[in-house]
């Protein structure tokens, strides 16, 4: 009888699951992780646009594209000044610091003028002297404008004026204005006050009396060069200087008076306070 012969079988290998061995695992998913990763990385690097640019955008950018069709050429400079524009209208994400009793500034620039002036009569604010910080927003700034306290619109009011440059100290009274009535959470008056400057022609405020706000987040936009005025309750403390620069929704202008103490009640005398049981026994 002749011996066995040994039959070679091929045992097929187990199924590994998708989280196997690298090596062995199916990577299919590995593009998809990479683009959602890198658009991640893209969001955070580029801000996101103010909804009040989109319209001016798309028009630059259909002006850009006429041109290319038309002359054949311009599409490296269309396609920069499209870019430019977009960047005007960019909305930073910010962090307020979590503080209380203070006023953020509601825009990035730099402080142009700190004094104490009396509120335009729009503000609905006593018409006494009281502390005021002006911000001055140039070509190049972010051109959003953020709440500068935690609380409540009180009133918005537009007053229609002249275009003069926004540094000038007549600009809070001649030139177009929006004004904006916050009261903040302790009960303190905040007035802010959004000028159109020589470039600036369009004013725009997205919050109405009644709404509440928190510190931060973004109200308003001015196009194309400007400035906005903080008026501060009588006793703030002013924390910052006359060429600082600022960050909208994040830089502390001023503190906030605090609340009075109520006077201490003297004590009569022999009013004092038992301080226990008496030692001693009757007499």
């Amino acid at each position: 009888m002749p011996p066995p012969v040994a039959v070679s079988r091929d045992v097929p290998a187990p199924d590994l699951p998708a989280s196997g061995h690298p090596a062995t695992a199916p990577d299919s998913h590995v593009p998809s992780t990479s683009l959602a990763h890198v658009a991640a990385l893209v969001r955070e690097t580029v801000p996101p646009m103010h909804p009040g640019g989109r319209p001016i955008v798309a028009a630059v950018a259909a002006a850009a594209g006429l041109a290319r069709l038309v002359t054949g050429r311009g599409a490296l400079v269309g396609g920069l000044v499209t870019a430019a524009t977009a960047a005007f209208f960019r909305n930073p994400h910010r962090v307020p610091p979590s503080r209380t009793g203070v006023v953020l500034s509601a825009a990035d620039g730099t402080v142009a003028l700190v004094s104490e002036v009396v509120p335009p009569p729009e503000l609905d604010l006593p018409r006494v002297p009281a502390p005021r910080v002006s911000v001055f927003l140039s070509v190049l700034d972010v051109h959003v404008q953020r709440i500068p306290a935690d609380g409540r619109v009180v009133d918005v009011q537009y007053r229609q004026g002249r275009f003069l440059s926004a540094d000038l100290d007549k600009a809070s009274e001649d030139n177009e204005r929006n004004a904006l009535l916050l009261e903040t959470v302790d009960g303190a008056r905040v007035g802010v006050v959004q000028i159109a400057g020589l470039l600036a022609r369009r004013i725009r405020c997205d919050v109405a009396p009644g709404d509440e706000v928190a510190a931060g987040e973004t109200y308003g936009l001015i196009r194309f060069g400007s400035r906005v005025d903080t008026y501060l309750p009588a006793g703030s403390t002013v924390t910052v200087e006359v060429g600082q620069r600022t960050i909208g929704g994040e830089t502390v202008l001023a503190e906030l008076p605090g609340i009075p103490e109520l006077p201490g009640i003297p004590e009569l005398p022999g009013s004092a306070a038992p301080q226990g049981p008496s030692a001693s026994g009757p007499g």
